[in-house]
This record gives structure tokens, C-alpha cells and sequence, in this order.
């Protein structure tokens, strides 16, 4: 069916031309040569000819397949800022998980160093709180299913087909979390051939990485597969008290799935995940120099002008429970069925994970400093997807329902001590060191009693109830041959039951001595002050509003998300869109605030961009412009003044902001031999409101994201050496410097001492020399990562720095490089 072109279509098509004037100009020369009119002197057989042969090209230069509007199309047909990660761009770098490459896509910025809290922001747009009370504003989604809490969002790759970065609210396709964006991780599916692959690397700090496969056709209708994988390593920096190594790996993984075809038009496939994760935490790495006497308190306030370079300070973390584990488990379970007029999609998924994280949060092994914080979590997740889709000469349509549900339970411990506390009461409350002077005149008289260096815990108990319902549909409407109109929308309800309990603190040490003291009759004879302050040190310190007391509240919010994107096709290689697009993320709470509650986030995002390929240059090149206004973003900050105890922790700040921005993809390949690549980032992220910790308003800063990240590299072959190909790849990735603000120093993004910097560009460099045969059946490689050993201070922790002066900071590991051995079957 043909569709003559309406009045309306006719002016937005005329609109959309003016806008790619300039990319038109560059195809001119493919229109000349029958990518565009006829001449004359070209016959119809010519040009279908040259058709294939293009499309055959553009297939080469990166027009692969993507489901990014829940629909089967080639990635130059999709009107939405995407970047693709494909699994051989995955393996090239030895990238184990997704925190590994992020560099490599501008704009994108995933913190992996802790795999249970990793934080995920895409053009600026960053939640970077891990509580259960809140969720990410950017949705990690594994074969369509929304990976819930950060928790379960970073696995180890397992088996990956491709990555899709979706850029920009993506509502209306995924759902409420992808306000700024949407990582869509595919993974392979069983085939109907048998076959195998087994990877081994072996590399430096004792890295040693086995992946293994197996692809099984059970009959004409079934097939099995599974992979297995280990990585571990040694460690890359050593703690200068004890000898235990961080930086290490130690995760392991499995994946199964089954897939049946019931009949030829209904196909089943069930897939199950499991992930155990068990290493030491993040180390951090203390600022301030120290002697060996465990009993010695840093200077306070610390003076930034003194600071050791953590790049080359030693290590002392103490933290008595150090450890970071996760244990995983996840089942997906999809049946579609395929009719005259289009097909039906059931996807069931169930997702259970428990986390573990002790890090260490003064940096130094001294007693009078110590402070560990532990974040525990049990997750379940139960989800439900039926959708349909169809297509015709008019339109290419989408909808569904959906429901979410999901059990949440979180316990945020602080582990210190009494010592440290004597040091919280002197540095903050000037009242000197009253549990030492009491201990000190206690044992002047002979009398065998301590109240230091006793163990001392506080924490908040949170239980979350969470469920959400949403429908949905998107509509491609083919105006005419050349003009598509896509209207979406979906709705979205959301219901959040949140429970917030404060047990007493636990210092069993310490009161039996305070009870001794009283049994003894010891307790009346001290001076008021000393029982004033044993009094005070009698209750919850960090923690201490609600004590005791279950406090329980519930709320729904609903929302409307919309999308309309209108599309034209100058030639079949060149398309331009301009869109419109919502974002929602629903409202929440501060795990560790009783009582909290957040507005849901909410953005608009209004875009226009080129997608093209010139086959006859074998070019590829994509370009955005944007602009978007998000409202009640939620942000984790340090406040330094928590619940009024004195004690800095990290709370959820609400802002307004605001960005316009531009990216920019080209892939070339010139010759067969050679393939270069470029892709960049631009932005500048600015708040419209906002106000720091400290009461400074934030208003018309900067955000902190950088202006500029772009990422570069090429691919060269040598065909026919030692009967197989020889291949050199290089990427270059750049993150521009950190634009600071009038809480970045607070927040420990931007600082600049005698010896080091915070916030100072990245850079980084990546290599593999690689050779396999022609069939890849055999393949041998070396890489190195981070070549020229770039190295850089990515934050302070200030949550030590106020109360027991112990800045600390987490830096970058080093260069890590290896050998793989590949083999398939």
C-alpha cells in the first residue's frame, strides 16, 4: 500500500529537509550514482544491483540488528541516540563487566568499584544512591527484564550477544527507571547447530579468567546452552599492616538456556542466571601521614596542604568485617507466538540476590580513628510482561501491560568503637576526651577498668514493599514511502510501602563495664561531669532519632509518559528525526533519613539528529543535538552534619537542572584492511535549582559533568599470516575534567593539593595484538589495558574528614595486560 503525501506531511518532510542540508550535500555523489533519482542512464536492474551491494556495505559498518523500540530493526532505522557495544568489541578488550568499557561509550560513566553499589549516569543524568528507598534514574534492562537495585545491575558478562546504549529518556519503550536512559545488555540464544568455545586469559597480578560454552540441539525443536566463567586475580595494591590484597577478583558464573519450539509459529526459551561474588571491598587509601602508634590522632582540622598522593601512599584499612559479596540468582521464562497479523509476547522473570558490602571508611589502622560501614541487602523481584506486535502497509505498532513486584530489605551499619567516639566528642562537640580521662583517673587509683577501644554499632533497618503497573503502546505510522510519524505512550502506576526501624546501638563491652562500675559503687563517686558523660554515650549517637520505634509509611504515584518522533528517509542510507520525548522515575525515600520522602523525577527531552551511510566510502556517520529539563533529580550527597550528631553521612539531595548537548559517531573503513572509529560527547549540564548540604544554592552551576568525552581507535588486519589473520586494535578514550561547583569540594569531586588533583581529564588507551584463523576456530592474543598506566584519584571520602580527620580517597587501578588462548568447536 502507497500513501500519497498529505499537506501536513509535505511541510514536516520539508522541515526535516532543511535541517540535513549539510548532510545531504555529503551524499550527493551517492545520489549521482543511483542511490537517489534516476539519471536516465541507469537501468532498473543497475540500480538493484547497486542496492545490494550498499546494503551489503552498510551492513558492514555497523547496521546491525537492535531491538531498541521492542522491535527487530536495523540500528540506522532506529530515531533514538544509541550506541552499540557487540561482543566482539566486548572480548577485544577483555572487559569482564560493563564498568570495564563504559569509558568507551561518551556520555556513559559506570562506577564499578563495588560491584554491589555500582552507579550508573548517562549525558550527566546520575542517581548515585544505592539504598533500596531510591532506584536509578538510568534502567539496566537484561533481555528486556529491568534489573532491580543496583545490587543485581552489574553482573559479570555471561554469554553477551551486544549492549544497546540508548541515550535520553526512554519511558514510554522501558518503563519508569529510564528517565536518563536505558542499557539494554542481549544475550545469545541456543541454536540449531552444536558448537563450543573456551577462552582462557592469563595476565598480570595473578589475573586468571576462564569462559566456557557449549551450544547442544537436544532435537530438530530443542536446544541447550550453557557457559561457565571464573575470573580471579591477586590484587593489585596490599594493605602495609596486615598483607591482604585489594583490587582483587574472585567471581564466578554460570548461564543456562533452553529453547523449544512448540510448534513453528509458538517458541519457548527459559534461561536461568547465577552469579557468586566474594573479594575484599574498594580499598581506600588514607590522605594524612601517620605514625605507627595506633593510639595517635590526626591533626584536626586535616590541612589539604599536607595530604599524602594516594597513588603512591601506603594502604592501612581495618576494617574488621572487610569483605564484598553477592550471591545471584535469576530466571527468565518467554513464550511468543507468531499469527497472520502480527505476534504475542509472555516474558516472566523472577530475580533473588543477597549483598554484602564492609568497606573501610578512615583509611589509617589507628583505634582512635576507626570507622567501617556495612551495606546489607536481600532482594527479591517478580516481573510480568504480555505484549503485542504487528506491522502493515500503515503502521508498525507495540503495546503491553506489565507488572512489577519486588521485596526489598536493607540494614546500613557504622561500626567504630569508644575510642573513636572520644575522638567524634572532642573534634566536634569540644568537649576534650571524656571517656579517656575516665579511664585515665579509674586506673590512677588502681582500678582495672577501660571504657576504650570497645566495639560500638549502630544501624537502620529499612523494608521495602514495592509494585508497579503500566500499559503501553507505540505506534510507527508510515505517512508515506519516505516520512514515518511515531507516537507512543504509557502509563504507569506505582505503589511503595517503606518501613524504617533504628535498633539501639550495640557496645555490649562497654556497658558491662558502665554496669561494673555502677554494681560496684564506683559510678557514684565520679564527678557529675564524668556521669554526664557516660549518660551521654547511654543512647544512639549517629543514629539517633526514632530509636526504637517502627516507622511506616506508603504512597502511589501515577504518570502519563509520551514519546513522538517523526522520521524521514531522504535516500534509503540517510534518514533525519527530530523527537520529543518524557522520562519518569517514581518517587522514593532516604534510607537512612526516617521519615523521608522524595517527588518522582520527571524530564523532557527534545532531540534531532542525522543517521547515515555512504556505502560507496564504506562511511558511517550518526549525529544528535539535544536539549532536556529534568526536575526532582535525586542525588546522594555527603551532608556534614547528619541528624544533627555531628557525624557527615550520605544523604539524597533533590535538584533541577538542565543541558543541552550534541553526539557525534563515525565508523570509516577505507580499505578491507583498516576500520577507524570516533565517537563524542558533548554537554553542559547546569542546575536551574538546587542547594548544597551547607545551605549554598546551586543555582546556574555547573552539575560536575564534563564538557567534553570522545573515544577513538582503529582495526587493522594482515590477511594470510601462518594461515590465519593477524589484527591490531587500539582505542583511545578521553573524559574531560570534572566542572566544579560550590559543593564539589564537600562531595569530594574537585580538589587540587601540592601532590595530586580531583576532577583532572582521563585518559585512557587500550590494545590487542590478535591472531586467528580464518574461521576463528583458533585464536591467540595479547592485550594490554590502560597502556600507558594512567592513573588518577577519582574522589575524596570526606565522611571521616569532619569528625575524626581521616580523609581518605579511591583511586584508579593500574595497567593490567595478558594473554588469551581461544578455542572453538
Amino acid at each position: 500500500m502507497k500513501m500519497r503525501p498529505r499537506k501536513l506531511s509535505a511541510t514536516l518532510r520539508h522541515a526535516l529537509y532543511g535541517g540535513a542540508a549539510l548532510w545531504l550535500f555529503a551524499a550527493a555523489p551517492a545520489m549521482a550514482d543511483g542511490t537517489g533519482q534516476d539519471t536516465g542512464n541507469t537501468t532498473a536492474a543497475k540500480k538493484a544491483g547497486q542496492q545490494t551491494a550498499n546494503a551489503a556495505k552498510a551492513q558492514q559498518l555497523g547496521n546491525i540488528t537492535v531491538t531498541a523500540q521492542s522491535r527487530t530493526q536495523q540500528m540506522e532505522q532506529v530515531p533514538i541516540a544509541l550506541q552499540i557495544l557487540t561482543a566482539q568489541q566486548i572480548n577485544t578488550q577483555a572487559a569482564t563487566d560493563l564498568s570495564k568499557i563504559s569509558l568507551f561509550v561518551p556520555g556513559l560513566v559506570v562506577d564499578g568499584s563495588q560491584p554491589t553499589q555500582p552507579n550508573y549516569s548517562l549525558r550527566g543524568i546520575s542517581t548515585s544512591d544505592f539504598g533500596i528507598g531510591t532506584e536509578s534514574a538510568v534502567g539496566v534492562y537484561i533481555d528486556g527484564v529491568y534489573a532491580a537495585r543496583s545490587g543485581g545491575a552489574l553482573l559479570a558478562f555471561n554469554d553477551i550477544d551486544r549492549i544497546e546504549v540508548l541515550k535520553g529518556p526512554q519511558g514510554t519503550l522501558f518503563g519508569r527507571n529510564a528517565a536518563g536512559g536505558a542499557i539494554s545488555i542481549v544475550t545469545n540464544e541456543p541454536t540449531d547447530k552444536f558448537e563450543g568455545k573456551v577462552v582462557l586469559r592469563y595476565g598480570n597480578e595473578g589475573e586468571r579468567y576462564e569462559d566456557a560454552l557449549v551450544n547442544i540441539p537436544l532435537n530438530k525443536d530443542m536446544a541447550l546452552r550453557i557457559s561457565v566463567l571464573d575470573n580471579q586475580s591477586d590484587g593489585w595494591i596490599r594493605d602495609q599492616a596486615n598483607g591482604q590484597h585489594y583490587g582483587k577478583n574472585d567471581d564466578w558464573g554460570t548461564r543456562v538456556v533452553y529453547r523449544w519450539n512448540i510448534t513453528p509459529d509458538t517458541r519457548v526459551l527459559w534461561s536461568w542466571d547465577h552469579e557468586r561474588l566474594d573479594q575484599p571491598p574498594r580499598p581506600a587509601v588514607g590522605l594524612i601521614p601517620l605514625s605507627s602508634d595506633t593510639n595517635e590522632r590526626p591533626p584536626y582540622p586535616p590541612n589539604p596542604a599536607t595530604y599524602l598522593n594516594p597513588l603512591t601512599a601506603p594502604l592501612y584499612n581495618d576494617a574488621i568485617q572487610a569483605r564484598e559479596w553477592r550471591h545471584f540468582d535469576g530466571s527468565t521464562l518467554i513464550v511468543d507466538h507468531s499469527f497472520s497479523w502480527g505476534s504475542f509476547t509472555s516474558t516472566t522473570a523472577w530475580r533473588h540476590f543477597n549483598t554484602f558490602n564492609d568497606e573501610d571508611n578512615d583509611g589509617t589502622d589507628h583505634v582512635v580513628s576507626y570507622l567501617d560501614t556495612a551495606n546489607i541487602e536481600h532482594n527479591n523481584s517478580y516481573y510480568q510482561e504480555f505484549k503485542l506486535a504487528g506491522d502493515n502497509d500503515l503502521m508498525d505498532w507495540v503495546s503491553g501491560v506489565s507488572f512489577y513486584s519486588e521485596q526489598a530489605r536493607q540494614t546500613s551499619q557504622v561500626n567504630t568503637n569508644t575510642s573513636s567516639l572520644d575522638t567524634l566528642a572532642q573534634n566536634v562537640d569540644g568537649l576534650g576526651l571524656p571517656l579517656t580521662e575516665i579511664t585515665q583517673g579509674l586506673q590512677a587509683l588502681g582500678l582495672p577498668y577501660s571504657l576504650l577501644g570497645d566495639p560500638w554499632r549502630e544501624e537502620i533497618n529499612n523494608v521495602g514493599k514495592f509494585k508497579a503497573y503500566a500499559a503501553f503502546g507505540d505506534v510507527i505510522w508510515h505517512l508515506n514511502d519516505q516520512l514515518d510519524l511515531t507516537t507512543g505512550l504509557r502509563y504507569t502506576e506505582d505503589q511503595k510501602d517503606f518501613t524504617w526501624y533504628t535498633p539501639p546501638r550495640q557496645a555490649t563491652a562497654f556497658d558491662q563495664t558502665v554496669a561494673a562500675l555502677v554494681a560496684s559503687g564506683i559510678y557514684d563517686l565520679l564527678p557529675p561531669q564524668a556521669q554526664q558523660a557516660l549518660g551521654a554515650f547511654g543512647s544512639n549517637i549517629i543514629f539517633p532519632n526514632a530509636v526504637g520505634q517502627w516507622v511506616a509509611t506508603r504512597h502511589s504515584w501515577h504518570d502519563f509518559s509520551p514519546r513522538a518522533v517523526l522520521s524521514y528517509k531522504f535516500t534509503p542510507d540517510l534518514m533525519a528525526y527530530i523527537s520529543a520525548t518524557k522520562g519518569y522515575k517514581a518517587g522514593g525515600y532516604n534510607s537512612l533519613q526516617v521519615g523521608s520522602l522524595y517527588a518522582p523525577e520527571k524530564v523532557w527531552n527534545y532531540e534531532t539528529g542525522v543517521k547515515a551511510v555512504f556505502p560507496e566510502y564504506n562511511l558511517l556517520l550518526n549525529a544528535s543535538a539535544y536539549y532536556y529539563r529534568y526536575s526532582n533529580l535525586q542525588s546522594s550527597v555527603l551532608n556534614s552534619n547528619f541528624n544533627g550528631s555531628g557525624v557527615p553521612f550520605y544523604t539524597v539531595m533533590t535538584s533541577d537542572q538542565h543541558a543541552h548537548g550534541l553526539d557525534v559517531e563515525a565508523q570509516w573503513q577505507p580499505v578491507q584492511a583498516l576500520r577507524l572509529n570516533f565517537t563524542s560527547a558533548y554537554i553542559d549540564s547546569t542546575y536551574t535549582h538546587g542547594t548544597s548540604t551547607s545551605g549554598v544554592s546551586l543555582d546556574g552551576q555547573p552539575t560536575g559533568e564534563p564538557f567534553f568525552s570522545a573515544t577513538a581507535g582503529f582495526d587493522y588486519t594482515w590477511f594470510d599470516v601462518y594461515h590465519g589473520n593477524l589484527e591490531l586494535n587500539m582505542q583511545y578514550a578521553y573524559r574531560g575534567r570534572t566542572r566544579c561547583n560550590a559543593d564539589s569540594g564537600v562531595q569530594g569531586t574537585c580538589l587540587s593539593t601540592p601532590l595530586f588533583s580531583v576532577g583532572t581529564a582521563t585518559q585512557r588507551t587500550d590494545a590487542r595484538l590478535d591472531w586467528h584463523t580464518p574461521d576463528e576456530r583458533w585464536g591467540v592474543g595479547v592485550y594490554v589495558n590502560n597502556m600507558f598506566n594512567k592513573r588518577y584519584v577519582v574522589s575524596i571520602g570526606n565522611d571521616s574528614t569532619n569528625d575524626f580527620g581521616t580523609p581518605y580517597a579511591t583511586i584508579t587501578p593500574p595497567r593490567t595486560f595478558g594473554v588469551e588462548l581461544r578455542a572453538k568447536f
